[in-house]
């Protein structure tokens, strides 16, 4: 009987579970809304998990993210910021990295050395930069997130000044009103986002490390790309980045004895 590792990463807007094998390899990834319930979320991927014939009583659980105390049936809870780290270094194959995960609710730039958490530094006091904004924005525009930034690719010459979501929403309705392109009014929303994280980015050592993108938003090319722009380094993404979490958890629950 195979004997897998399980890593739950419950963010505050989407829960990200892997299953690995026990030789390391990813045999099982699972999305889902974290819905209002962290506690509800987690024990919906239990019964899921079950349904496809993983025994938990035969498996090692480490859980991670904003949720991970939620999760009754876990071996062990390893903080985001390491498993983040651990999971991009798996992804990319490095082991020097200077990772940038844009989540729900904060923004998180980690400097990995040899594999090892070196430095950090997390915004989780305004939504700012984060995929939170973002979705708050696009409603604002009456689209997705993912068409925002398509739009943003399409417009330009437009700012916004306030880097608190609640202004920035209300100079949002202020250019929809005044007959603003939507095109340049999501250019200058992802604008505001790009440059709250390159922000971010120069405060934190290591300019030597290979950025990368992981969290919700790393297959946003136009997001990527802009970001690269803004810090003069070309940053890799790959799939598998917003599972970046769950694979750190993963790994670590596989050193679990």
């Amino acid at each position: 009987m195979n004997r897998y590792s399980i890593g739950i990463d419950i963010g505050s807007s989407s829960a990200k579970t892997v299953v690995m094998d026990e030789k390391k390899r990813i045999v099982r990834r699972l999305l889902q809304p974290t819905g209002w319930s962290s506690a509800d979320t987690a024990a919906q991927i239990r019964t899921q998990l079950e349904a496809e014939g993983i025994d938990l009583s035969q498996a090692r659980v480490v859980a991670t993210g904003y949720g991970r105390i939620s999760v009754p049936y876990a071996d062990k809870c390893v903080t985001e910021i390491t498993c983040h780290a651990r999971g991009a270094c798996y992804i990319h194959g490095l082991q020097d990295l200077k990772v940038i995960d844009i989540g729900g609710q904060d923004t998180k730039i980690i400097l990995v050395r040899d594999g090892m958490v070196s430095d950090f530094l997390m915004n989780d006091k305004c939504s700012a930069g984060t995929g939170r904004f973002l979705e708050i924005m696009a409603n604002t525009l009456a689209v997705r997130p993912q068409e925002l930034c398509g739009l943003a690719a399409e417009g330009g010459g437009t700012s916004i000044s306030s880097m608190c979501t609640v202004f920035a929403e209300s100079e949002v309705t202020s250019l929809i009103g005044r007959g603003e392109k939507r095109e340049n009014i999501a250019y200058a929303v992802v604008d505001s986002i790009v440059q709250k994280v390159a922000g971010q980015y120069t405060r934190v050592s290591g300019e030597d490390a290979q950025p990368c993108l992981t969290g919700g938003l790393c297959g946003v090319e136009y997001l990527r790309g802009s970001i690269s722009q803004a810090i003069g380094r070309e940053i890799i993404a790959a799939p598998d980045g917003r599972y970046a979490g769950a694979i750190g958890a993963a790994l670590n629950a596989a050193s679990v004895r």
